[in-house]
């Protein structure tokens, strides 16, 4: 064989491979999951319901965000996992919840947690295919760090101090200061482009997490923004110009992201997830007796499961996504895991340990339902909050009934949220001719409830336990 003749054959095996791997890969999507933190339900301009003009903000605005939903799909009833950061993002990772998990609190001792397991989103992606790569950028909120769960580019294990967070001054964090790179939203944003181009041109399919500071307190934002809000007329319900500033520059840097996917030419075959990590503050500082959240028309915010503080902006688009469409089904974190999986290698988990259920048929609009090895959601949110209700609470979704149990002294709050927002209406205390109408019902779901909590050995309150400085084992305190 001539030297030409070996060229040329080498030249087309090269070729021949760089097409097999541009197939393999091609059957694989890409994954981009924007994060906030503490955006509310409400908190963007995506009217969340269609028809219920509360659903968005009267006083914000984010057109990038809406690109998204014009393209695919919002999920009406989706709903964080916990009314606070670390358990929510434990759960995204894991699908499974914070009551299975044991995690219920933010700065709770973890040491019972196996954070070298192989179950994590990442780690899932790459059994699919070893090609995949995958980054988290921004705010970690957890123990151990990203490496550990298999991500290969991060920002490390990263908390709210490492995006500007001054705990100990409430003055601090409610006051307007302007920055360039408010809450380091642009610095995240250009480390997340660059692994997106890095994984372009390598071929490679690629998960990245892009976890967010804002619109988390302290309030930042650029002189621009804020400019702009100052002279804009306020709402009715949201009115804080920091907040509607700061929401802004999030979402100029989620237009960054889109723009560089539509140049790469990758978008069709990119799936883009925005979502934040718990509901909205109810309201800036003082807490107490307000008369209306910031989350209205949902109840209370943030620290607690009412709807204010677990139901969150939740949109998807991608290959296979009709554009403009909604779903009203009940969906939490814990589907997230089992729904990449699902996307990325037509695979459903079956794991008993797993909370969450794959959505693939809901975003493919062939299906309505979502099969769980879990009856219902549940939210675990055992312990006394001085900041919100005060009361150590759980909670249970199925379908359209809520009910709500306290630990205290075992009482029961029962909603039909799909008619009932704000949960105004407690449907556990009707009497109809001296006789609770629903009194079979509040038993049967309090009692799936309740055999949950004993099933995955959840913490269980009592009077005085935080769970942060000692082991569980060593408290010994269980459902």
């Amino acid at each position: 064989m001539t030297s030409l003749r070996k060229y040329l054959f080498f030249f087309f095996c090269l070729l021949l491979i760089n097409f097999l791997n541009s197939q393999n890969n091609s059957e694989h999507p890409n994954f981009i999951f924007i994060l906030a933190d503490d955006q509310g339900w409400n908190g963007t301009s995506v009217e969340m319901l269609n028809g219920l003009e509360e659903s968005k903000s009267d006083f914000y605005e984010t057109p990038e965000i809406e690109k998204i939903a014009k393209k695919g799909i919002k999920f009406s009833y989706a709903y964080a996992s916990a009314p606070v950061c670390a358990p929510s993002r434990y759960s995204i990772q894991m699908g499974k919840t914070p009551a299975r998990l044991q995690m219920i609190r933010v700065g709770m001792n973890t040491e019972h947690i196996n954070h070298e397991t192989d179950f994590t989103i990442p780690k899932k992606l790459k059994k699919i295919n070893s090609n995949y790569k995958t980054a988290h950028f921004g705010k970690w909120g957890m123990d151990s760090n990203p490496q550990t769960f298999g991500y290969d580019e991060s920002d490390g294990a990263t908390k709210n101090k490492d995006g500007v967070f001054n705990w100990d001054s409430n003055e601090l964090q409610w006051s307007n200061t302007i920055d360039t790179d408010p809450k380091k939203i642009f610095s995240i944003t250009k480390r997340a482009i660059n692994f997106i181009e890095n994984s372009h041109n390598e071929n490679a399919p690629f998960y990245l997490q892009i976890s967010h500071y804002a619109i988390h307190s302290d309030l930042v934002m650029r002189q621009k923004t804020f400019e702009k809000y100052r002279n804009k007329k306020p709402g009715k319900n949201h009115n804080n110009i920091g907040l509607a500033a700061m929401t802004e520059d999030l979402d100029t840097s989620v237009g960054l992201i889109l723009t560089k996917l539509k140049e790469l030419g990758i978008e069709d075959n990119t799936y883009i997830i925005y979502s934040s990590d718990n509901g909205s503050v109810p309201i800036i500082a003082p807490r107490k007796n307000y008369k209306k959240s910031f989350n209205h028309p949902l109840q209370r915010g943030k620290w607690d499961a009412m709807e204010g503080g677990i139901r969150v902006p939740f949109i998807i688009s991608g290959p296979g996504i009709s554009e403009n469409s909604q779903s009203e089904t009940p969906i939490s974190f814990s589907d997230l895991l089992p729904t990449i999986i699902d996307l990325a290698g037509n695979k459903n988990l079956k794991e008993k340990t797993l909370d969450g259920g794959s959505i693939k048929n809901i975003l493919l609009n062939k299906s309505k339902v979502v099969q769980r090895n879990t009856n219902g959601l549940i939210f675990h949110v055992p312990y006394e909050n001085k900041i919100a209700l005060e009361r150590a609470h759980s909670a249970i979704i199925i379908d359209s009934i809520k009910l709500i149990k306290f630990h205290d002294n075992n009482e029961v709050k029962l909603f039909d949220i799909k008619n009932d927002f704000s949960e105004s209406y407690d449907l556990s205390s009707v009497y109809i001719n001296g006789r609770l109408i629903h009194e079979k019902l509040v038993s049967k779901i309090k009692k799936i409830l309740e055999n949950y909590l004993h099933e995955v050995r959840a913490p269980k309150w009592n009077k005085g336990i935080t769970w942060k400085k000692k082991k569980l084992n060593i408290i010994n305190s269980y459902h």
